[in-house]
């Protein structure tokens, strides 16, 4: 399900909200009632939920990617010796 940015006209109340894309836009503001709510444009994001993704159940061995770019980085840093003073 994406999760959407809205900002208030009136009240620049700023919130993200999880919304079907089915869904009508929202338009009354949480904060101060009024109908002023802008959809903000921003990149769109979702939430990968339980289990049948292919970064946890298809992947092995190395090619699992769990922790993210960064870990990966660092451990090759450390393998190849890369930060280390020279002897």
């Amino acid at each position: 399900m994406p999760i959407y940015e809205y900002a208030c006209r009136s009240c620049e109340h700023e919130f993200e909200t999880l919304q079907k894309i089915s869904e009508a836009p929202l338009v009354d503001c949480p904060s101060c009632g009024e109908a002023e709510l802008k959809k903000k444009v921003s990149a769109v994001r979702f939430r990968l939920k339980g289990g049948g993704w292919y970064e946890t159940d298809f992947k092995s061995g190395d090619k699992k990617n769990l922790a993210g770019e960064g870990a990966r980085d660092s451990s090759r840093e450390e393998e190849s010796g890369a930060g280390k003073e020279p002897s």
